[in-house]
């Protein structure tokens, strides 16, 4: 096995082997059955040494010691919250997640668009679990992370302020699961500040262990909604944002109601008839549970009038409950982004879905030998890691009628949120593909230098090089051999990441052998 890179799997087929969702590796080495059984035959309630209640898990600056906004905090268990607090009433709903004192609406929206499916909610927050039955203070999510799945254990004291809730809560008041789920989150992370900011597509994938695609609507091709329509048939998780232009502009209402740089969760795209006329719409989720779209297909709107009243009642269209309808051709002029979180073979037990094909890789790149930048440098672009993929089969039905073979690249940096607490900052990253020469196709020990790669152009690769956590893009090329080329811009910048490819039809793929 190279020192460069190890393949993680060849499918995402690996049974109940360790670092699976079914058999998860305990966080911190701390195995929640045991802790559970200690706490319970000692009848004390458990206290995470690992994830303490005090100000360094809240944050590190704007959430540090000295920060006004954490002044009044006091961590306590739900039970000290409320007389009859339960984990989850009448199963998890997306109203179930409103924001609190946290920028994390990225993070909230991707637990809201978890609710929709059961299964991939439980592969996160772990059944039979409450405040009544063997009760000791202590609760576990799943999440994946950089390849493996990883079970967290955490206490129930949550930060709270004048006895209430601090971040996440209910609606209720007296339901828990996503203010656990949001702790366990921050625990993964380093603290609760480690959480300000981000895109919905790395909750999803951290959810999941599936890749996550994004779309400018500006730019939507012509299929997107039929793209859309089947994601959420496949049970993908959908995400949806209004871009700012300046600081000033963060969560400022529009004036049909939309808040500007917030993340949504996309719920469902479907047709109705109109005088006999198909509409487009999406059904789009605020997590703040409340500030809805006033414009045309809002709740109440005259649009509804011309429905049919069965298509009407299986629409649910009315409620003040931060959920509501509109066009899609609206959806598009309004919105900015769109996010997709495609889903692995292994989240899905229905044997009447299309499953994506899965390969994943763990790389570095090193100093001095396998950290070679981007193709500006040419002398060292040939030095970083290599991986061949060989599609054979175009897809069935395309939804965007054209033939090829559809894939999807994703190329995730390690650890950039735990780091932001040093001072340290993501590196910009991207990646390149080519394809392979006729004459050394199939050769499994070649690995491609400066004569093979700079006499000719890549045929595709990543949108831009960028300072972030995870990238990805679907690409539609004629069968044949690539190779992918993942780097930082920067020749010599250190790093570890996790490249994955999804393949509509099963293709074959493998590590190059280092130089």
């Amino acid at each position: 096995m190279s020192n460069i890179a190890k393949v993680l799997s060849r499918r995402q087929d690996r049974g109940e082997g360790v670092g699976t969702n079914k058999n998860a590796i305990p966080y911190n080495k701390q195995n929640y059955q045991s802790l559970k059984q200690e706490c319970l035959a000692k009848k004390t309630l458990f206290c995470d040494p690992t994830f303490p209640a005090e100000s360094d898990s809240l944050g590190y600056n704007e959430l540090g010691q000295q920060s006004i906004k954490t002044r009044g905090v006091e961590w306590k268990r739900p039970k000290e919250l409320c007389s009859n607090p339960e984990f989850i009433v009448d199963g998890a709903k997306r109203t179930d997640i409103c924001q609190g004192a946290l920028g994390d609406c990225w993070l909230l929206a991707a637990i809201a668009s978890l609710t929709l499916d059961n299964e991939i909610l439980e592969r996160v927050v772990p059944p039979g679990q409450s405040f009544t039955e063997d009760y000791a203070g202590i609760f576990h999510f799943q999440f994946w992370q950089y390849g493996e799945w990883v079970d967290v254990v955490i206490d129930d004291r949550l930060p709270t302020r004048n006895g209430k809730l601090l971040f996440v809560h209910s609606a209720e008041g007296s339901e828990f699961w996503s203010a656990l789920l949001e702790k366990a989150y921050a625990k993964v992370n380093g603290s609760y500040e480690a959480l300000i900011g981000g895109w919905s597509t790395e909750g999803f994938e951290d959810f999941t262990g599936g890749i996550a695609e994004k779309y400018k609507l500006s730019k939507a091709p012509p299929y997107l909604f039929k793209l859309m329509q089947k994601a959420l048939t496949l049970g993908s998780l959908l995400g949806c944002s209004i871009k700012t232009t300046s600081s000033n502009e963060k969560e400022k209402k529009t004036s049909l109601k939309l808040v500007k740089g917030h993340a949504y969760s996309v719920t469902a795209a479907e047709e109705v008839h109109v005088r006999g006329n198909p509409v487009e719409l999406v059904r789009i989720r605020n997590p703040w549970g409340r500030v809805e779209w006033t414009g045309a297909w809002s709740d109440n709107s005259k649009e509804w009038d011309n429905v049919e009243p069965e298509e009407k009642a299986k629409l649910n269209h009315s409620a003040e409950d931060g959920e509501f309808w509109m066009a899609y051709s609206d959806f598009i002029q309004q919105f900015s982004k769109l996010e997709i979180c495609n889903l692995t073979p292994d989240t899905l037990s229905s044997d009447t879905v299309n499953r994506w094909n899965y390969t994943q890789f763990e790389g570095n790149w090193r100093v001095g030998s396998t950290a070679g930048g981007c193709r500006n440098n040419p002398a060292t672009f040939y030095s970083n890691p290599q991986f061949v993929i060989k599609l054979e089969d175009a897809d069935d039905d395309p939804y965007d009628g054209e033939d090829g073979c559809t894939f999807l690249v994703g190329l995730m940096q390690k650890d950039g949120r735990k780091d932001k607490r040093f001072g340290q900052d993501l590196n910009t990253i991207g990646f390149t593909i080519y394809k392979v020469p006729d004459e050394l196709k199939g050769r499994n020990n070649i690995h491609f230098g400066p004569d093979v790669l700079l006499r000719q152009r890549s045929i595709a690769g990543s949108d831009a090089f960028t300072r972030i956590r995870g990238m990805s893009t679907r690409f539609k090329q004629p069968p044949g051999e690539y190779v992918i080329i993942p780097s930082t811009f920067e020749p010599n910048r250190k790093g570890s990441f996790i490249l994955r490819v999804f393949t509509e039809k099963e293709a074959a793929a493998r590590l190059v052998p280092s130089v």
